[in-house]
């Protein structure tokens, strides 16, 4: 277990008013080892309050402490160790670097720096010893401080479920379905006379990142760079008209032969590092396995573990591969701004501010 610690860490939010920069916001409150005091967005947003700037699109109230915190642009000086970004792609990747060249640890929710070598790729179940990748990086590029990514949202869930799965019958081969919220495209997002009474079977630049940062993910970390998991995926990734939740289907084939009985219980019993480590957003239960043959289902499962957990479903033999499931996560929690949080818990555990 973490000891109980009363030194609280100064964070900042970048992209603080967009839909993923407002679910940092809400999971902040209250934090036992992290406190907002600063807030950065556009140059749109500077210099105003932040309820002045931001229209507020959660279910719970904007918190009483941020309300009238000035925000900052994206050029100022942060005196803050840690940094959660919420930056949308191609504009983070130059904002989190100058950050990280400054001693910040960025924790980024963008996919600028995924896909680099020497960047942990992160969710603290699967992967946690791939944070040995900082010193590397810090090492390659002078930095004091240093960027820390999650994964796409699409890929958190079903990574979630493949890590137990890999390790104990090892993957071969994949074939992924999405059916992805609305949320996913930010705010206001999908038109919606796109979105009502439709599927868009095309996002754009989704599916070669599904098909690319599970391997990373769940690759060996070997010599200071991580060998990718040597399995293949096949990712058709829609856009549905739900609000939250990322529903997907997948057929998996093994290397080891295993049976029904088998694939449930190592799903079920998957427990991990932030587990054992109690690390204040993790989950009691990272993979939570349904028995009912109509679950999971978005609505009444996204929100499973306080949006942390991926529920997982409708477990049986598949005729072409070896079995197929369905899983379910929660795109903006666990697939963005509370997958942040977790990666930042595990490392002030280790001691790494």
């Amino acid at each position: 277990m973490v000891k109980e610690t009363c030194m609280t860490i100064r964070v900042a939010v970048l992209g603080a008013t967009g839909t993923v920069g407002q679910r940092f916001i809400q999971l902040l409150e209250d934090h036992p080892w992290f406190e907002i005091a600063a807030l950065v967005g556009s140059e749109r947003s500077a210099g105003r309050t932040y309820a002045e700037a931001t229209r507020w699109v959660l279910d719970t109230p904007m918190p009483l402490a941020v309300r009238s915190m000035e925000i900052l642009p994206d050029t100022a000086d942060l005196d803050t160790p840690l940094v959660f970004s919420a930056l949308p792609s191609k504009t983070a990747g130059a904002i989190e670097q100058r950050l990280a060249r400054a001693g910040h640890i960025v924790c980024s929710n963008a996919s600028d720096h995924r896909a680099e070598p020497d960047v942990p790729l992160l969710i603290p179940e699967v992967n946690p010893e791939h944070l040995e990748l900082l010193a590397v990086q810090r090492a390659n590029r002078g930095w004091s401080g240093a960027i820390v990514t999650n994964p796409n949202c699409t890929a958190t869930g079903p990574t979630m479920a493949l890590r137990p799965l890999h390790d104990a019958f090892a993957v071969r081969k994949l074939l992924l379905v999405s059916m992805q919220a609305l949320s996913g495209a930010g705010y206001p997002g999908v038109p919606s006379y796109d979105a009502v009474d439709n599927v868009l079977p095309y996002i754009g630049n989704e599916e070669p990142k599904v098909e690319t940062e599970p391997q990373k993910m769940l690759g060996q970390l070997q010599d200071g760079q991580v060998e990718p998991a040597a399995f293949t995926i096949s990712a058709h990734c829609n856009r549905v008209p739900v609000l939250e939740g990322h529903l997907v289907c997948l057929s998996v084939a093994f290397e080891r032969p295993t049976s029904l009985d088998e694939v449930v219980t190592t799903l079920r019993n998957f427990r991990s590092l932030p587990q054992e480590l109690g690390l204040p957003s993790a989950p009691a239960e990272p993979i939570i396995v349904r028995d009912e043959p109509d679950r999971p289902q978005t609505r009444r499962d996204r929100d499973a573990g306080f949006g942390m957990s991926t529920t997982v479903g409708r477990v049986r033999p598949c005729p072409i591969l070896d079995y197929k499931f369905v899983c379910l996560s929660h795109n903006t929690i666990r697939g963005a701004a509370g997958g942040s949080l977790l990666n930042a818990e595990l490392m002030h555990a280790q001691g790494i501010f």
